[in-house]
């Protein structure tokens, strides 16, 4: 095997001109494993609004819930470990997943997460303002907007 198998220059990789050998349309679904399936949907139901999809289909589980195009499939925990080998092998983690809202919406959704009692962490990112908490199995959620109004979009002056 060549020593610079599967490497690429510096110059190849930040290439815009390079092409992938294949494309993507959008991110389909992210995918958590949860402790009590029927809480969590009824929780992301509830507090986040997203519809649940494919039930006839998948029945139970995987719980598909959506919002438009963006979606999380919903997988019950195995209580003798790991979703998958693969996932603890390959020593995988989750961060958190966000959700985009325009600036209206994200100041209702502040303050309706703030009238449940939920903890509520909020982040100016100069270009994006977000807020973080957690769903019940203690998943780190995000909702953030790049809808500022312009008195906060200094970049744009």
């Amino acid at each position: 095997m060549p020593e610079n198998f599967g490497l690429m220059k510096m110059d190849e990789r930040m290439n815009p001109m390079r092409r992938a050998a294949f494309t993507f349309q959008q991110i389909d679904h992210i995918a958590l494993s949860v402790a009590d399936l029927k809480k969590s949907v009824a929780w992301y139901q509830d507090v986040l609004g997203l519809e649940r999809r494919y039930e006839e289909v998948w029945g139970e589980c995987p719980a598909m819930l959506c919002a438009g195009s963006t979606c999380i499939a919903l997988f019950a925990a195995k209580p003798d470990g790991p979703v998958s080998n693969v996932s603890a092998e390959a020593g995988a983690s989750f961060r958190h997943l966000a959700f985009r809202a325009t600036y209206a919406d994200f100041l209702e959704a502040e303050r309706a997460l703030q009238q449940r009692g939920m903890q509520v962490e909020f982040q100016d990112h100069g270009i994006a303002h977000s807020i973080y908490f957690a769903d019940p199995d203690g998943h780190r959620l995000e909702i953030t907007t790049y809808d500022l109004p312009t008195e906060q979009k200094p970049f744009l002056a």
